[in-house]
């Protein structure tokens, strides 16, 4: 009843006001005037009049109960988006730029789970629906600054959103998180929401959600839409500095979700297909259905938490590996990795190496156990000379940077032949078999350093002193005449 009284106490002190200023300006007209005076500003006291009966409608919902309108945007908020919001007290009206009620630490619960901390939730109201707290109509949602906690049965929650009604208002998401947890509430990576929205779109007549995300510092756009009749979602993920985009489409089936992705990289495409269920991924991933010149195939059991990757390519690029901004790279560098319930194995063909055609016929594998991750068993080939095989291996972070340590084997089959291309004086033309040494690859700095090296199972003391020491940019082993230098060096010294 306070509140009423207020609202009719600031209605009538407008009303005052006005009274006193026409009082004040008509008492100093003459009669004569009076007529020509209304005449004149017959506009601008109507203007007036209207808005401040426009004002003082707008500021109707500040007088509202806290407790009230809180429950009430509850019941309100629950029937637009099937949400559980659970709204705190700390809330302010403002009617510019619109009427909308801000609110301070909200959260979101599903089946009693807090899934959601939100610092600022703001609802906003259609402008015809202000006058009771319970006739009001929320248009758009706007959640600032939120936290969201995922796991494996929450994980749907962005794509069930679509499922809303959005033909008369949006939501909108924005500097935000979604923390994606496993079973035993370990965090598994940080989604970072910039900018998210959920809206109809009229002339396609469905729901979109499109946002601009960040994820390991990689930015990347998402924008999807459901098929309800058909029980299909459509998204296209775009990672702009990488020029990659993916364009996916899943169905729903009972228990299993079948998908196929179109690859775009530098305007080259590849396909993948997929099956999902609540024991395992599957993906088969090719250049095309045909004599593709790549295929891949990999399994990604749940429970346990193992997986298992293989695949053949005519040709396989290393940058996606080697280079500091790859994307292989700047994952292994979050150390998400290493992590003792992670099982990983992974085994690539490749008959050629794009960019350095005398290495040919990589067997690439790659192991994740224990926490530790290792490149052994790789071996590859220098021409048809020589073999070559990296053993005890380990990738792991330093100082921010990731490394590469480990062993490798060299086993020369034409030492004749590999002193030709060298062009190797004959004098210093020894029989060579093995070599052994320890290296390491710094990928940030692509940089490659040896230490240990033994030929044919010695230690060789003068070797080890010309090699050991060297910080060897790729720039450097690019250049064919710089390491043909640096090896006819090595074979002297070990030579002489």
């Amino acid at each position: 009843m306070s509140k009423i009284n207020s609202f009719n106490k600031f209605l009538k002190n407008i009303n005052n006001s006005i009274n006193n200023l026409l009082e004040k300006n008509l008492n100093k007209l003459k009669f004569e005037n009076l007529i020509k005076l209304a005449r004149s500003n017959k506009i601008i006291l109507t203007f007036v009049a209207l808005l401040i009966i426009s004002l003082s409608y707008l500021v109707v919902p500040s007088f509202f109960n806290k407790d009230q309108i809180s429950n009430e945007l509850k019941n309100k908020l629950s029937k637009k988006l099937n949400l559980n919001f659970k709204l705190s007290n700390d809330l302010n009206y403002n009617f510019f730029p619109m009427p909308h009620f801000k609110i301070k630490n909200s959260n979101i619960f599903i089946e009693n789970n807090n899934i959601s901390e939100i610092e600022e939730l703001n609802i906003f109201l259609s402008v015809n629906s202000l006058f009771s707290p319970n006739n009001i109509i929320i248009k758009d949602v706007t959640i600032n600054k939120a936290n969201f906690n995922l796991n494996k049965k929450t994980y749907t929650f962005f794509t069930n959103l679509l499922n809303k009604e959005f033909t008369d208002g949006t939501l909108k998401i924005k500097n935000s998180n979604i923390f994606f947890k496993n079973s035993d509430n370990d965090v598994l990576f940080i989604n970072k929401i910039l900018n998210m929205k959920y809206y109809y779109d009229a002339k396609e007549l469905k729901n979109i959600s499109y946002s601009e995300n960040e994820i390991f510092n990689i930015p990347y756009s998402v924008e999807i839409f459901k098929n309800q009749k058909e029980n299909k979602i459509f998204s296209k993920v775009k990672m702009n500095f990488l020029k990659l985009q993916f364009e996916n489409k899943i169905n729903f089936y009972k228990d299993n979700k079948i998908g196929k992705t179109e690859i775009i990289f530098n305007q080259l495409k590849s396909l993948a297909t997929y099956e999902i269920n609540d024991e395992y991924f599957s993906f088969n991933y090719y250049d095309k259905f045909e004599n593709p010149k790549f295929s891949y195939k990999g399994l990604f059991n749940i429970k346990p938490f193992y997986s298992n990757v293989e695949g053949e390519t005519e040709e396989i690029d290393l940058s996606f590996f080697l280079d500091s901004n790859a994307l292989a790279v700047q994952l292994l560098k979050t150390e998400i990795f290493n992590n003792k319930n992670i099982e990983f194995q992974a085994n690539i063909l490749a008959k050629r190496i794009s960019n350095n055609l005398n290495f040919k016929n990589l067997n690439l594998n790659s192991k994740i156990k224990d926490g530790l991750i290792d490149l052994d068993d790789t071996s590859f080939e220098w021409k048809n000379f020589v073999n070559l095989k990296i053993i005890d291996s380990l990738l792991f972070v330093k100082d921010g940077e990731l490394i590469l340590d480990g062993q490798l084997i060299i086993n020369i089959n034409e030492y004749n032949e590999i002193y030709k291309y060298l062009l190797t004086p004959k004098k210093f033309r020894k029989k060579i078999q093995t070599i052994n040494l320890n290296f390491s690859y710094n990928f940030d700095q692509k940089s490659t350093s040896f230490n240990n090296i033994k030929v044919d199972g010695k230690f060789e003391k003068k070797l080890n002193q010309v090699m050991t020491g060297l910080n060897l940019k790729d720039s450097n082993l690019k250049n064919k005449i710089y390491l043909k230098n640096l090896l006819n060096d090595a074979i002297k010294s070990y030579s002489g």
